[in-house]
């Protein structure tokens, strides 16, 4: 069985990057592009792992993650933020907030299915 990967992304070429990516490595992209179909999309396909924009239309990223970390069958489900948001501190604001993981963007993709695999692999042992 494939590991779905939910992308929860704004940006058109982001999110075909990253879809990309993932499903060159044998991951199962899902994808959404505002934060309450992102929400929509975790409660019916329970994904394994959720990246997600931090701003977005109809929802941001932590309006996402509240949603999702209190959702019984989801709460355990790692969600790691991809965002452009790089000035000092927003790193550690965002895990505060209770993000599992950050990624810059722009993503490398060179780096980046190593990066989701290394979350995967956390959340299994």
């Amino acid at each position: 069985m494939s590991v779905k990967v939910l992308v929860i992304e704004d940006n058109p070429g982001n999110l075909y990057l990253i879809e990309y990516l993932l499903d060159e490595f044998g991951y199962k992209p899902i994808c959404a592009q505002d934060g309450q179909e992102g929400v929509e999309a975790a409660l019916e396909h329970k994904p394994d792992l959720i990246l997600c924009d931090i701003h977005m239309p109809k929802m941001d990223g932590f309006e996402v993650l509240r949603r999702l970390k209190t959702d019984p069958d989801l709460g355990s489900t790692p969600i790691v933020a991809v965002t452009a948001l790089a000035m000092v501190g927003d790193n550690e604001r965002i895990l505060r907030a209770g993000f599992d993981g950050y990624l810059p963007k722009p993503i490398d993709p060179e780096k980046f299915v190593q990066q989701i695999t290394g979350f995967v692999e956390s959340r299994s042992s």
